[in-house]
């Protein structure tokens, strides 16, 4: 049973520029999802697809393979999907063959591998497609609202005269790991009934 990780890490980012590779705490930030992959014990291969050589450098000190991307998937505008099969078919056309992947992203220092191993064993053992990471959000989004001409427009008044500790939580992408089984396929979003939710504590879940 063959295990890949792919950590997609290009050098363009607007916001931060270079943020993959950014000081955090001592180390670059990449070297957390790196070090949290390689401490799993999960994978076969772990791979950082990179445009960037600074960020190839990085990645291969802290113990990561890497794949140079082509320019065409190192845009603004190319999905994390788009690059993990082109890693994928890649090492297909060398023999590599894989029944789970796991997309681990470089900006999640606060991933522990606790969550990675609880990911592919739930989804090992069921017929799902996919398990990823998530989180809850901290009010309840059954009393959001929309501002419409600058005032206020409920999207579900029914829920405002309850209290929150009678709502039901809900969840969302905590950003940090996607797991795939190979060959499944689904019917369905990524976020739908294929999928295997993995809750994590809000404290250790940032978008950066």
């Amino acid at each position: 049973m063959k295990k890949l990780c792919v950590i997609p890490a290009r050098g363009g980012s607007k916001r931060i520029p270079k943020k993959n590779i950014k000081d955090f705490f001592g180390k670059p930030l990449i070297a957390y999802s790196i070090e949290t992959a390689i401490k799993s014990n999960l994978f076969d291969n772990i791979i950082v697809s990179t445009d960037c050589k600074q960020i190839a450098k990085v990645a291969i000190k802290y113990g990561a393979e890497v794949q140079m991307r082509p320019n065409k998937l190192s845009d603004d505008f190319t999905g994390t999907f788009e690059v993990v099969q082109y890693v994928m078919d890649t090492l297909k056309k060398k023999g590599g063959n894989y029944d789970y992947i796991c997309t681990i992203y470089p900006t999640a220092p606060l991933l522990q591998s606790k969550y990675l191993i609880q990911g592919f064993e739930e989804l090992k053992n069921s017929n799902a497609c996919y398990s990823f990471s998530a989180t809850s959000f901290e009010a309840p989004t059954w009393w959001a609202f929309k501002i419409q001409d600058g005032r206020c427009k409920t999207i579900e008044k029914k829920y405002f005269d309850m209290r929150s500790q009678d709502l039901e939580a809900t969840y969302y992408d905590a950003g940090q790991f996607y797991w795939e089984k190979t060959g499944c396929k689904s019917d369905d979003i990524f976020f739908g009934k294929d999928s295997i939710p993995i809750i994590i504590s809000r404290y250790l879940v940032q978008d950066i």
